[in-house]
């Protein structure tokens, strides 16, 4: 064989064989498109030393008409191939949009591509290489969504699981860029624990101190229940808890009293909270640093308790209790650790853009802050037409529109703002609206009519 065709051949064989190396395989070849303004990186998995053995897919939302960004809010799955193909819609979840949005931010869910055997602690482990990952994606999210400033935005972290140890490293790592981190079930080690010999523990900068952390497990994972598969993550939580706030860190702990190892209700306080970081964080410039945590109008609560009292009226001891940024999240708090039914008084926005062609309904709408998003009335010429759900979703808390999985991500496929009117009238016109609805159950003013 002549070497010009030995070449040719091997590169027909090259290309032929390139997809199958590189495509994306089962769970992790299903997710929505990323069309503005939505956007995804996706990068393959290294087999260099410290870099990230897994491959990722990053997705990232961007406001509509959001000149320049102030942060980036991370949504991060746990392990295991459940967890982790969970990742794949986060950034389409219309509640952390809500927040997002308020804030100018950017909304980011990365997606480790994970095998259910694989070892966890490649990636959810920051110096594993996904941290390095995460900021490299910022800069090409950056590039393809004409926001270059993402790669040198503060951070707001969420992390379940793994995803709260990942949350945590990154807390720990990189205190200067992240303005609050809510760790639900999941938390870094600050010493090496022999029964977790593959778990590398971190060390506990000063800088860290100042950022504010809610560790948030579920009463079922030992708290209360002490023998079920997750009973040590309570141990872990309260051993990072202690040894943050006894160098008088800013740290609380919100026990979930419904849950185990799911999410549950945990996002109504979660986004309240980091809102209020945010409010009190993000610098006006967002090149600036970020501001200081104001610390005069704080609560503290014992962490396995259920009432908070102001800073100056409490009477346990402050390095031993759980920090609340002011009375407004220490009321919220109370609430959530009693049966997580935190209140709302303020009723959704009305939706907008109701398009009606023949019998077909579609229209936009933004979740509620505080409560989200549960459900649309439909109505026909003033009267009232049908619930969108019939009947809400959620196996692990409150039912909600877009349902939701084990890492607090909407439900595949996507559920649409759309509603077909099977008993409409053949050749009549009708009038239709729509109205919102809350987890809370308030409902928004009426969309304007549409014929």
């Amino acid at each position: 064989m002549t070497q010009t065709k030995f070449i040719w051949l091997a590169t027909i064989l090259l290309i032929t064989i390139t997809p199958s190396l590189y495509a994306q395989k089962a769970p992790y070849d299903v997710f929505p498109p990323a069309e503005a303004p939505y956007y995804r990186v996706r990068y393959e998995a290294s087999t260099n030393p410290g870099e990230l053995t897994f491959p990722v897919n990053y997705t990232i939302w961007i406001p509509k008409d959001v000149k320049n960004l102030r942060g980036v809010i991370v949504h991060q799955h746990g392990c295991g191939e459940g967890s982790c193909k969970s990742g794949l819609t986060g950034a389409y979840d219309l509640h952390w949009q809500a927040l997002a949005k308020k804030h100018d931010c950017a909304l980011l869910a990365p997606s480790y591509e994970q095998p259910e055997k694989g070892d966890c602690q490649m990636w959810c482990d920051p110096r594993n290489g996904s941290s390095a990952a995460f900021q490299k994606c910022l800069v090409d999210l950056g590039a393809k969504s004409g926001h270059p400033e993402l790669s040198k935005l503060p951070w707001a972290l969420w992390g379940h699981s793994g995803g709260g140890h990942w949350a945590g490293g990154m807390v720990l790592m990189h205190p200067e860029r992240v303005a609050a981190a809510w760790l639900r079930s999941g938390v870094p080690l600050l010493k090496a624990n022999p029964e977790r010999s593959t778990i590398k523990a971190h060390t506990l900068p000063d800088a860290a101190l100042k950022v504010p952390v809610m560790c948030n497990p579920g009463t079922k994972e030992g708290v209360t229940v002490k023998d079920s598969r997750f009973g040590g993550v309570w141990a872990a939580n309260e051993t990072f808890f202690n040894e943050v706030r006894s160098k008088g860190g800013l740290i609380s702990v919100a026990v979930d009293p419904l849950s185990s190892h799911e999410c549950g209700n945990q996002r109504y306080l979660a986004i309240i909270w980091l809102d209020a970081c945010l409010s009190a964080r993000l610098p006006k410039i967002a090149t600036n640093p970020l501001n200081a945590m104001p610390t005069d109008q704080a609560w503290l609560a014992p962490i396995t308790g259920s009432e908070a009292q102001p800073m100056a009226k409490f009477s346990g001891e402050p390095l031993k209790a759980a920090w609340l940024p002011n009375e407004a999240i220490a009321k919220s708090w109370m609430q959530y650790v009693k049966d997580t039914l935190v209140s709302d008084s303020t009723p959704p926005s009305a939706p907008t853009n109701l398009q009606v062609k023949g019998n077909e309904l579609n229209w936009e709408a933004e979740a509620d802050l505080e409560s989200g998003l549960a459900s649309f009335i439909i109505e026909r010429d003033g009267k009232f037409l049908a619930n969108l759900p019939e009947t809400g979703k959620n196996p692990f808390g409150r039912p909600i529109f877009q349902n939701l999985q084990y890492s607090d991500t909407p439900s595949q496929p996507l559920v649409p703002m759309k509603y077909t009117d099977m008993k409409a009238e053949a050749g009549k016109k009708h009038t239709y609206r729509v109205i919102t609805v809350n987890t809370a159950g308030l409902k928004s003013k009426p969309s304007a009519d549409s014929k």
